[in-house]
C-alpha cells in the first residue's frame, strides 16, 4: 500500500538555456550538467539558486547514443554514432575548454604521453578513444572509484581508472581495459557498475553479480567458457523442436522467475571473467558472486505483444561511509567505505528496490497511478516521470543502511522506522510531456516536449519470440527536433525545511491517535538520517541543523509512542533517548487530558519512565514532578511503586504523599515485604523512628534479606558514578549491622552487586578513607568465605583477611565494632576455619598479660593458617609487621613454620621462649616413632 501525502519536495525550478532539443543529457559532481545534441555537447554550470550558466561546448565525432559522467576523475564518457558504426570516447580535463574553437588533445586509451608534452595536457582537453571488437551498447561509471564498464552484446569490458605520472607535478587521467565479462544468453540493455558490484538489464531480465577479487585456491582468471546446463531450458518444456516451428504461428514466454543469492547462478546465464590488466596495481577480480536473477513475463493477454512491457532505470545507489580526505593529490574525490548498497529497476507501472550488499533482499514495491517512463534513485526519494507528471516517493535506503552501520539499533538505546514501513508519494508535480529524467545533488532535470508522441530509444523487441537469444539491440536515431521542448532544472528543496513541513503536516494526526502520525514523523526522521548519511552533500553549518532536527524527529516519534497504545510503545524509550530529553523534559510533554478531563497514561510512557528510573540517571525530578510519576505509576502500573520511589531520581520526593500511596497497596496483593521496606526508609526520611521499627519488625529477618534483594536500591544507589548508602542503610548499621551485611550478601549471590562495589559501600558506609578497613566489611568478607560465593577468588579473600587480621594485632588496634562472630562460630560454620592446634592454645595461655581485646583476631588468624585450604607461603611476606617478641606473634610465625615442616627451627624456637610446649607440639606434629628420641636429644643439646 502507498500511503498519499501532498507535500512539497520541489522548489525552485529554472530553464536550461541550450540551443537544440537535446537526444541525450547527464548531471554529476559538484555543478556538472551535459546535454548532447547532434554532434555537440554544451556543458553547463549549476550551482546554488543561480541561473544555470553555459561553462563550454565541445563537438563530438557523431551523434551522441549515450552519456555517462564520473565525479572521480571528472570525465565524461559517451557512446557515439558515425556512418553507422558506434566509438567509445571520454572527455578529460574538459573544464580547461574554454571556447569551442580551442585545441583538442586526441589519443588512445594507453597511449604513453612524454614529459615534454606536459604543458600541453595541462591546459587543453582531452579525448581519450577507446576502441572495442564488437560495437557499445551502453556504459557505466563507478561512482567510487570512477572506473567505467562498458556493455556489449555477449560481454563486459571494465576500464579501470588510473593516472599516467608525466613529471612529479603533473600526472594526467587514462584507462587501462582491465577486465573483459563474458554473458552468454543475456544481452544488455543497461548496466550499472559500483565497486565490483555489476547489475545489468535486457528487456524483461535482471541479473545482479558481484566481482570477487581476492584470488581462491590459485584458480586461472583467463577466459575459458563454462559449460553450464541451463535447469530453466530443462524445465520449461521448450524442445528444439518446438523452437524450429514457425515463430509466426507461436509466441513462446518464459515463464517469471526470481532466483537470491547462490540460486541465481542457476538461471542459465553463463558468466566467466577474462584478465586482461597489466598494471599490477589494478585491482584484478577473480571470481563471480551471483546475487540475484530476476525474469518477467510480459502480458500477452491482449495476443499482440506491446513495445511498452519492458523494463528501464536499472541504477546501484551506494551509501558509503566518508572517511577523512584523500591525501593523493591525484584523485579529486575522497576516500569511501561502502556501507550498503541498493539496487532499483522498474516496469512501466511497478518498481523493484532491493539490497545487496550482505544480504538480497527485496525491500520496497512501487505500483504507479499511471505508466512511467524512467525513474531515479536518490538516498531520499525515488523520482518517477510519467507522460504528464513527476512523482516523488520514499525510499526505505537509510533505514537499512542504519542498521549495517550500527549495531545497537533497535535496542533499548537507539531505534530506526523498519524497512518494511510502507512508503509513501509525496508529491505528484503536473508537468506536460515528459520525456526524460536524471538526477544529481538535489537537482533534478527534466526533459519535456508538447508533443505527446513517445519518442522511441531502444529496440523493439521481437514479436514472435521472447529470450534471452534476441537480436542485437539497435539503437533508433530520434527524429529531427521539433519545437515545443524544454530542459528544465527542478531543485528539491533543503531536508530541514521538507522535514518541517512533514512535522507540521503530522500535527493534523496527532489529536485523532492515529498510525498515520507515526508514519509521517517516520518519513521525516528517516528524511533526515538519510542526510546527514549523504554528508558529501550537505553545506556548511547545515549538518548542525540537521543534528538538531533528528534530535527533534525522535523527541516527535517518542511523543507518538508514549501516546499511543501499540504493540510498539516500547519504542519510546529509544527514541526519547535519542533525542537528548532530560526526563522532566518528557513529563512536561506527556500531559494528555482525555475529553472527560480524567488522565490515562498509555505504556509507551510508562515503560520509558519505569526505564529511565531504573537505570539510576544523575537526574533528579523536582517534587511536583517526582509526585505526577508517583500518580502515573498508581494509576498504570502500581505494583511497580515501590520501585519507583528507590529510584535517585526520586530523591525529591515528599515522603508524606509517597507514604499515602504505599498505604493503598497494603491489601493489592503485591509482594508486602517491599512495600514494608519501601513504608520504612519513607518513615526514617519522615523522621517517624517508631513507625520505622514497626514496619521493620513486622517480617523476619530473612524476608527482610529476599525484599532487599527485589531492589537493591533500598540500601545502595549510585549518583554521578558514586556509591551512595541510602538512610536505610545507616539506619541498619547502627541498629541492625547483621541484617545489612546480610543483606549484601544476599546481593552479592543474586548478581545484584559486585565484590568491589559491595567493599566500597561499607567503606563510605563507616566514613572510612581507602586505607581503612571497617568492622562490618570484615564481617563481610567473614560471610563470604562462610557462604562460598563462586565468584569470589578464594585466596584474594585470604590476603584480604589475613592481612586486616595481622595489621591489627601490629598495632594493637581493636575492631571499631564488635564482631558479628566469633573464632568459635566461623570454625563451627566454615571448613576454611581449622581447628587451633592443642600446643597453640598451651603457648598463648603462657602469656597471662595478654590483651583480650584482640584475642578474637588472633584465633582467626590461628584458625585461618591451621585451616586445610590457606596458602601458607603467601602470608609469610606480610608477617614482619607482626613481631615475635609477643606470645602472639610468636604463635603465627611458629604456626606457619610448622605448616611449611621447618620442624627443627620450631623446637629451637620452643625451647627458647615456651618449654612447656614441646611435648603438645612433638605431639601433633612428629611422627610417633621419632617423637621422644627427638625431644630428648634437643633437652640434652
Amino acid at each position: 500500500m502507498v500511503q498519499l501525502y501532498n507535500l512539497h519536495p520541489f522548489g525552485s525550478q529554472q530553464v536550461v538555456p541550450c540551443k537544440l532539443e537535446p537526444e541525450r543529457f547527464c548531471g554529476g559532481g559538484r555543478d556538472a550538467l551535459f546535454v548532447a545534441a547532434g554532434c555537440k555537447v554544451e556543458a553547463f554550470a549549476v550551482a546554488g539558486q543561480e541561473l544555470c550558466q553555459p561553462r563550454c561546448a565541445f563537438s563530438t565525432l557523431g551523434r551522441v547514443l549515450c552519456l555517462a559522467y564520473s565525479e572521480a576523475g571528472d570525465y565524461l564518457a559517451a557512446i557515439e554514432e558515425k556512418n553507422k558504426a558506434t566509438f567509445l570516447r571520454a572527455y578529460v580535463n574538459w573544464r580547461s575548454k574554454r571556447t569551442e574553437n580551442c585545441r583538442v588533445c586526441i589519443r588512445m586509451v594507453g597511449h604513453k604521453v612524454e614529459a615534454p608534452f606536459s604543458d600541453t595536457f595541462r591546459d587543453q582537453m582531452s579525448i581519450i578513444e577507446m576502441p572495442l571488437s564488437e560495437a557499445p551498447l551502453c556504459i557505466s561509471c563507478c561512482p567510487v572509484k570512477g572506473d567505467l564498464l562498458v556493455g556489449c552484446t555477449n560481454k563486459l569490458v571494465l576500464f579501470s581508472l588510473k593516472y599516467q605520472i608525466i613529471s612529479e607535478e603533473f600526472s594526467i587521467l587514462d584507462f587501462e581495459r582491465s577486465l573483459i565479462i563474458h554473458i552468454d544468453n543475456i544481452v544488455p540493455v543497461e548496466i550499472s557498475f559500483c565497486v565490483g558490484y555489476v547489475a545489468l538489464m535486457s528487456d524483461l531480465e535482471v541479473l545482479i553479480v558481484k566481482l570477487e577479487s581476492d584470488p581462491k585456491t590459485g584458480e586461472s582468471v583467463n577466459y575459458q567458457p563454462l559449460k553450464i546446463n541451463n535447469p530453466m531450458k530443462q524445465t520449461e518444456g521448450i524442445s528444439n523442436e518446438t523452437l524450429q516451428l514457425d515463430s509466426d504461428d507461436f509466441v513462446i514466454c518464459q515463464k517469471p522467475v526470481e532466483l537470491l543469492g547462490e540460486k541465481s547462478s542457476q538461471s542459465g546465464v553463463s558468466v566467466t571473467l577474462e584478465s586482461t590488466g597489466l598494471d599490477d596495481k589494478t585491482i584484478k577480480y577473480y571470481h563471480v558472486q551471483h546475487l540475484l536473477y530476476k525474469r518477467f513475463a510480459p502480458d500477452i493477454s491482449s495476443l499482440v505483444l506491446s513495445d511498452d512491457i519492458k523494463l528501464h532505470s536499472l541504477q546501484l545507489l551506494p551509501i558509503y561511509q566518508t572517511g577523512s580526505p584523500t591525501t593523493d593529490r591525484k584523485k579529486l574525490s575522497q576516500e569511501k567505505e561502502l556501507l550498503s548498497l541498493f539496487c532499483f529497476f522498474s516496469l512501466p507501472h511497478v518498481g523493484y528496490l532491493y539490497m545487496v550488499v550482505k544480504s538480497v533482499e527485496l525491500m520496497s514495491v512501487y505500483q504507479y497511478p499511471e505508466k512511467s517512463q524512467q525513474a531515479v534513485l536518490t538516498p531520499q526519494f525515488l523520482h518517477v516521470i510519467t507522460s504528464n507528471n513527476l512523482q516523488c516517493f520514499t525510499v526505505r535506503c537509510s533505514a537499512a543502511a542504519a542498521r549495517e552501520e550500527d549495531p545497537y539499533v533497535d535496542t533499548t538505546l537507539k531505534a530506526c522506522p523498519p524497512v518494511s514501513m510502507d512508503v509513501c508519494a509525496l508529491r505528484i508535480q503536473l508537468f506536460i510531456g515528459l520525456k526524460a529524467i536524471c538526477h544529481f545533488k538535489n537537482h533534478i532535470i527534466l526533459l519535456t516536449k508538447a508533443d505527446p508522441e513517445a519518442i522511441p530509444e531502444r529496440r523493439e523487441p521481437p514479436k514472435r519470440l521472447l529470450s534471452r537469444k534476441g537480436t542485437n539491440v539497435k539503437f533508433k536515431t530520434p527524429p529531427v527536433a521539433e519545437a515545443g521542448w524544454n530542459l528544465y532544472i527542478v531543485d528539491t528543496i533543503s531536508p530541514v525545511q521538507l522535514y518541517k513541513e512533514m512535522v507540521d503536516y503530522s500535527n493534523t494526526y496527532k489529536t485523532a491517535k492515529t498510525q498515520s502520525c507515526i508514519h509521517l514523523l517516520s518519513e521525516a526522521h528517516l528524511l533526515v538520517r538519510a542526510a546527514l548519511m549523504d554528508a558529501s552533500q550537505l553545506e556548511p553549518g547545515e549538518k548542525a541543523e540537521l543534528l538538531e532536527a533528528f534530535k527533534e524527529s525522535c523527541g516527535h516519534l517518542g511523543d507518538c509512542y508514549s501516546r499511543l497504545d501499540t504493540q510498539y510503545s516500547h519504542l519510546a524509550l529509544p527514541y526519547y533517548k535519542m533525542s537528548g530529553l532530560s526526563m522532566a523534559e518528557v513529563l512536561t510533554r506527556a500531559d494528555w487530558p482525555l475529553e472527560d478531563g480524567s488522565q490515562k497514561y498509555e505504556r509507551g510512557l510508562i515503560f520509558y519512565i519505569n526505564h529511565s528510573l531504573d537505570e539510576n540517571l544523575d537526574e533528579e525530578l523536582s517534587e511536583e514532578l517526582a509526585a505526577k510519576v508517583v500518580q502515573m505509576f498508581h494509576m498504570a502500573e502500581p505494583k511497580q511503586l515501590p520501585h519507583i520511589l528507590c529510584s535517585p531520581s526520586m530523591k525529591n520526593i515528599n515522603p508524606v504523599t509517597a507514604m499515602n500511596y504505599l498505604s493503598k497497596l497494603d491489601t493489592s496483593g503485591f509482594s508486602s515485604i517491599l512495600v514494608t521496606l519501601t513504608k520504612a526508609a519513607m518513615a526514617l526520611k519522615m523522621g517517624d523512628l517508631d513507625r520505622h521499627r514497626n514496619e521493620m519488625k513486622s517480617h523476619p529477618e530473612m524476608k527482610l534479606v529476599c525484599g532487599f534483594i527485589l531492589e537493591p536500591r533500598l540500601l545502595i544507589q549510585q549518583r554521578r558514578g558514586q556509591i551512595i548508602p541510602t538512610e536505610l542503610a545507616v539506619q541498619l548499621k547502627d541498629t541492625q549491622p547483621g541484617l545489612l551485611v546480610a543483606s549484601v550478601l544476599g546481593l552479592q549471590k543474586n548478581n545484584k552487586i559486585g565484590i568491589e562495589e559491595a567493599d566500597s559501600f561499607f567503606k563510605v558506609l563507616c566514613g572510612k578513607d581507602k586505607d581503612t578497613i571497617p568492622q562490618l566489611l570484615v564481617d563481610l568478607w567473614e560471610a563470604q568465605l562462610v557462604a562460598g560465593l563462586p565468584d569470589v577468588v578464594l585466596q584474594e579473600l585470604f590476603f584480604k583477611l589475613t592481612s586486616q587480621y595481622i595489621w591489627r594485632l601490629s598495632k594493637m588496634q581493636p575492631p571499631d565494632t564488635i564482631p558479628l562472630r566469633t573464632s568459635e562460630d566461623l570454625i563451627n560454620a566454615c571448613s576454611h576455619y581449622g581447628l587451633i592446634y592443642p600446643w597453640v592454645n598451651v603457648l598463648i595461655s603462657s602469656d597471662s598479660l595478654a590483651d583480650k581485646s584482640y584475642t578474637e583476631d588472633l584465633s582467626k588468624l590461628q584458625s585461618l593458617i591451621c585451616g586445610p585450604s590457606f596458602d601458607i607461603a603467601s602470608i609469610i611476606p606480610f608477617l614482619e609487621p607482626l613481631s615475635e617478641d609477643t606470645i602472639a606473634g610468636l604463635s603465627v610465625h611458629v604456626l606457619c613454620r610448622t605448616r611449611l615442616k621447618e620442624y627443627e627451627q620450631c623446637i629451637d624456637t620452643l625451647l627458647e621462649r615456651c618449654p612447656e610446649a614441646i611435648i603438645p607440639y612433638a605431639n601433633h606434629e612428629l611422627k610417633e616413632e621419632n617423637r621422644i628420641d627427638f625431644v630428648v636429644e634437643k633437652t640434652a643439646a
